[in-house]
């Protein structure tokens, strides 16, 4: 948490230095436009994470690829549950902000001004694949799957020209991956509601670095394009 709160403070005060006095624009055009829009992009972004992960757990319970254990609540008193659910959303609330503001914000832009869109979308998602090898059990693979992650978050944007959809997708991946369905989230083991045991097939769950280094995810982040596209194309719908 205190590692978040100083990458917050770092990250969003030298992005808006480098937008405001070298871009010569304003931190709002990097996609942080409020209106009553806003909160609708978060709750959707936070709702499609659900789905996906929602559907990756079914898919892995289904194959057998899933041994349960327990909820938390049956080894825990209920407030514990509560407070370390709520300080988890707390923290990767500020790991979707940091994130997406450098790498769906700053980086990508900046790139897209300077090549085209397509360079960008590539290469700031290389970029923050090859950062998770700093993240515990990384592997290559797992690089691969972050990487296809981030095409998923930059079509968010792509779509919306605005970062608040892509900030609910990561709040909510991380959130649910983690805290709700019981999955490592970047090869974290953190704190979950739902214990069980990861029984099947490395190659397709991504053992002990999670959904992102298996096989499994790829369909995910099919729904969850499908899903970002019926819900942009609504949108566009009704404000016409």
């Amino acid at each position: 948490m205190i590692t978040q709160v100083t990458l917050l403070v770092v990250f969003t005060l030298t992005v808006y230095i480098a937008r405001r006095f070298l871009d010569k624009r304003s931190f709002e055009s990097l996609g942080f436009k409020i209106n009553k829009q806003t909160i609708k992009d978060m709750f959707a972004g936070v709702g499609i994470a659900f789905v996906i992960m929602g559907l990756i757990y079914v898919a892995e319970t289904a194959l057998g690829w899933l041994e349960f254990e327990s909820f938390a609540w049956h080894v825990e008193p209920l407030s514990a549950v509560v407070s370390s659910a709520l300080m988890f959303l707390a923290l990767y609330i500020l790991v979707g902000w940091n994130e997406e503001l450098l790498f769906r914000g700053y980086q990508l832009q900046t790139l897209a001004s300077g090549l085209n869109l397509f360079w960008a979308v590539f290469i700031s998602s290389a970029v923050f694949g090859v950062s998770h090898l700093l993240t515990p059990n990384a592997t290559w693979v797992g690089v691969v799957g972050i990487f296809f992650a981030a095409l998923f978050l930059a079509y968010s944007y792509v779509r919306t020209y605005q970062l608040w959809l892509s900030i609910g997708l990561h709040v909510g991946w991380n959130f649910f991956e983690g805290v709700v369905f019981g999955f490592p989230v970047s090869g974290s083991d953190i704190y979950s509601i739902i214990r069980h045991q990861v029984t099947g097939p490395e190659l397709w769950t991504g053992g002990i670095y999670g959904p992102e280094a298996g096989l499994i995810i790829l369909p995910g982040l099919v729904v969850g394009m499908v899903l970002v596209y019926a819900y942009t194309s609504y949108i566009c719908q009704t404000n016409m």
